[in-house]
């Protein structure tokens, strides 16, 4: 009998170019931005650790960026919170990157689409299965995303997408998917097709793929076989559409509210949201939101 691998590795992919904030992405990548007190990749980070993976590995656009130097131990800031006798703040610091869980960096030499991105990694990735994190989608929910989608994942042993409705006037933004009716039970539903950025007088469905998948080693196969399409680049949803062919695939409706901090509306309700949470910010911030007058 063959032995079924638990799900450890994920994939954050961190080399777009963030136009959409220009000029704050010159310089800094967009899962730098901050909310509240965080960076986007840390949350993302700490979704995927708490939900079992210890093996993280980001896609960036050069060897050495903020990104990973922010997931390095800082003996010099340690030292100085040391001296200070900052303890909380030290206690915060060293649990950015926790000892049980390995760091990997990959750069993605251009910016050539979220399957580009994910090809990057084929070396580490092998024959196993694995997940995927975009962290400009921010998803709040009392159990995390990826953790109930890894929940559905070791039930089925099934490629899963992370799916949420979508007004008509955006279904342009994303991936679409068509639903075999058949084969679908509530919020888990079996996927017949998939189209990139519709127009949504064509449009199967408003079920659009967000932030979160969980792949076999499959889809690799047919991302590198995959051309440029939309953008130029090399779409995920092209490579879906074939391992469609050979393997089952399931879009999860997940229990949370997901932030796009990929554009500046969706960052700016983000900071309320989570400022509004925050156990230090949450009564001066409300105080102040209150006092506004708009």
């Amino acid at each position: 009998m063959k032995r079924v691998k638990t799900l450890k590795k994920a994939i954050f992919p961190a080399a777009g170019l963030g136009t959409r904030f220009l000029p704050a992405t010159k310089s800094t990548p967009k899962e730098m931005f901050p909310v509240v007190d965080k960076p986007l990749i840390q949350y993302a980070v700490e979704e995927a650790i708490y939900s079992g993976i210890d093996e993280l590995i980001f896609i960036i656009n050069k060897p050495e960026n903020i990104i990973s130097d922010h997931f390095k131990i800082s003996t010099k800031l340690e030292k100085e919170l040391l001296r200070k006798k900052e303890k909380s703040l030290l206690k915060l610091i060293k649990s950015i990157i926790p000892k049980s869980v390995k760091f990997f960096f990959i750069e993605q030499n251009k910016p050539a689409g979220l399957g580009h991105a994910i090809n990057c990694a084929k070396e580490l990735i092998q024959d196993e299965d694995f997940a995927v994190i975009l962290a400009d989608d921010l998803i709040y929910a009392k159990t995390p995303c990826l953790k109930q989608m890894l929940s559905k994942h070791s039930q089925t042993k099934k490629n899963i997408l992370s799916i949420e409705h979508v007004e008509k006037k955006d279904i342009m933004k994303y991936g679409i998917i068509e639903i075999d009716k058949k084969k679908t039970s509530r919020k888990f539903y079996k996927i017949k097709s998939i189209v990139e950025k519709p127009k949504p007088s064509k449009a199967k469905s408003n079920l659009a793929v967000v932030g979160r998948y969980i792949f076999s080693s499959k889809i690799l196969k047919y991302i590198k076989k995959a051309k440029p399409s939309i953008g130029n680049e090399i779409q995920i949803t092209d490579a879906i559409q074939k391992l469609l062919q050979e393997e089952d695939i399931y879009g999860y409706e997940f229990k949370g509210k997901r932030f796009d901090c990929g554009s500046k509306i969706g960052y700016l309700k983000a900071n309320v949201e989570y400022g509004l949470k925050h156990l230090e910010m949450k009564v001066p911030f409300k105080k102040y939101l209150k006092s506004m007058k708009f």
